[in-house]
């Protein structure tokens, strides 16, 4: 490969964690593997991406995931046996930036995994100034709704809202033209590259409804894509 990751898995089920283990480390990567929520909480500063089990023995997945989230960006794909879209929802609130669900094939978790560290590179290019400096950054404002570009930060009514990369990638290309509808296959191509789903953009738009305060914010025009809300 020609992607070297430090990957943290955090996984309660010996016999997964250690199957899980070999088989990223077979694709090169150099892969840390932990048991409990309290052991992830200490090891995932070195690590450049968590692979974070929901269901763990001591600590609540969901927790654990804010709990990182609150001191770094290290990007966190949320494994759960429990695959409503409710449970997919709570775990992007809490800040994963992808999920998987059990059981899941090999292929599918790599793929994920290289477009969320795809995505964390270009954040990082993004955040430098490597592709464009933060001063001049665009600001979206779309009555209370400020979307940032440079700070990649996103308040309604002066309040911070939290959301992931993909949640707020989502936004601002809704926001980039709030009277146009965006089709579902725009979003999915400059969203999520290569790796998407129908059921990933319906569930990402239906955290972003949460986060916003309500689901009159994205409009679904059914058939075709999403639109933000039309505050004219």
């Amino acid at each position: 490969m020609s992607d070297s990751w430090r990957v943290l898995v955090v996984e309660g089920d010996q016999a997964d964690r250690a199957a899980l283990t070999e088989a990223l480390a077979r694709q090169g990567h150099d892969v840390g593997a932990v048991s409990s929520g309290a052991d992830a909480l200490a090891a995932h500063e070195a690590a450049d991406l968590v692979l974070l089990d929901l269901d763990l023995p001591d600590l609540d997945g969901l927790e654990v995931c804010r709990e990182i989230r609150a001191v770094h960006d290290t990007p966190v794909i949320a494994v759960t046996s429990r695959g409503s879209e409710l449970d997919c929802v709570l775990a992007l609130q809490a800040g994963a930036d992808d999920y998987v669900i059990k059981p899941y094939g090999l292929r599918e978790l790599m793929a994920r995994l290289q477009a969320v560290m795809r995505r964390a590179r270009r954040t990082a290019c993004a955040d430098t100034g490597t592709d464009t400096g933060t001063d001049g950054a665009a600001v979206l404002e779309h009555g209370p709704l400020r979307i940032d570009s440079g700070s990649r930060e996103v308040r309604m009514c002066g309040r911070p809202v939290p959301v992931t990369r993909k949640e707020f990638d989502l936004l601002a290309l809704l926001a980039s033209a709030p009277r146009r509808v965006v089709s579902r296959e725009s979003i999915m191509h400059k969203v999520w590259g290569e790796s998407w789903s129908r059921r990933t953009v319906d569930t990402h738009v239906s955290s972003l409804r949460n986060k916003l305060g309500g689901p009159e914010w994205i409009v679904t025009v059914r058939g075709v894509g999403f639109k933000l809300r039309n505050l004219t």
